[in-house]
């Protein structure tokens, strides 16, 4: 072809210089794709992000099934203060599922750690959302191979391990059960302890890699179990099930089980959901010396403060490198 007869015009777009490729950014200043980008809505075809939302969903499952057959066993021994043995139980099962899970999803497994999560900036709004649905319906299934295997009577006697605030045959009792607003207390302040305690560590970067992937999860079911151990001492009512820690684990018996499970239900939602803002509030506020907080790139007050594009950017060059397998617990 002749140069001197063909004129083309090339004309250059902007593009990204984060990447190892140059990314072409068309209409990046449209509003619309800088919230969907906020919100992390890339992630929805990402292969990844849906194995990961397909383990979280294994993972509970699992854990429901397990956690609950343990617990109602210890409760069902002839020991004469099973409670001791509860805690006990929570902390192994815990330890085990989450030195697992951590390396593969974060090792969510509960709507309390992904909330904070996403508060966190962890992860985005869109993977929260498919993590907690997926952590729903694996309780549900978890709790349905249960009752499937159970022996009735048993399933009847502990509520199908679900969480109560009044136990079987004890809702009339003045004794059996504990008021809502007192079980909605004890709700908030067991999570929050233990998002203090554990998460306030496995969101440290610095501390996490020096004590290390067990010492971190050690922690993290050490903080669950003394807030069940607790729960379950403090109140010394018959009825009460205890702190549930993880709403997902108390929608799943509700559904199948129904009943007393539903008195109270929304305690369990509303206890986790308040004591992830308070705890979010206090963690932005704590002394940054010494702590190394994971880079939260979609954090809520970042986003509250306008920094839609900034994320809109970043997401967009990420998409075009390797994802990391946790998101969650940063060790």
């Amino acid at each position: 072809m002749d140069s001197a007869n063909s004129h083309v015009v090339v004309k250059q777009l902007p593009c990204s210089v984060q990447s190892s490729k140059p990314i072409c950014l068309m209409g990046k200043n449209s509003l619309k794709r800088k919230c969907f980008a906020s919100i992390g809505a890339h992630e929805i075809f990402r292969p990844e992000m849906w194995k990961a939302a397909l383990t979280e969903l294994t993972a509970t499952a699992s854990l429901m099934f397990t956690l609950t057959t343990s617990i109602i066993a210890c409760l069902d021994s002839h020991e004469i203060d099973p409670k001791l043995l509860v805690p006990f139980a929570v902390f192994t099962i815990a330890f085990l599922f989450l030195i697992v899970t951590v390396p593969l999803t974060g090792g969510h497994m509960s709507p309390v750690f992904t909330f904070i999560a996403a508060l966190k900036g962890v992860v985005t709004l869109t993977r929260a959302l498919i993590y907690v649905l997926a952590q729903c319906i694996g309780s549900i299934i978890g709790f349905f191979i249960l009752k499937c295997v159970m022996d009735p009577k048993l399933a009847y006697t502990y509520s199908l391990g679900g969480c109560a605030i009044s136990g079987q045959g004890v809702i009339n009792s003045s004794s059996g059960g504990i008021k809502p607003l007192d079980a909605l207390l004890v709700e908030f302040t067991c999570t929050f302890v233990v998002l203090f305690v554990g998460v306030t560590l496995a969101f440290d970067k610095k501390r996490s890699r020096d004590l290390g992937l067990p010492m971190v999860c050690l922690v993290v079911a050490g903080a669950m179990a003394l807030a069940v151990f607790v729960s379950i001492t403090v109140t010394g009512r018959a009825g009460y099930a205890g702190v549930g820690l993880n709403p997902a684990r108390c929608l799943g018996p509700a559904l199948l089980h129904g009943g007393l499970l539903w008195e109270g239900h929304w305690v369990f939602w509303l206890g986790p959901f308040l004591a992830c803002v308070v705890y979010y509030a206090v963690s932005i506020n704590l002394p940054r010396e010494g702590l190394v907080w994971v880079d939260g790139e979609y954090d809520v007050l970042k986003l509250a403060l306008g920094s839609c594009g900034n994320v809109y950017n970043t997401s967009v060059s990420k998409d075009h490198q390797l994802e990391e397998p946790s998101a969650g617990f940063q060790v």
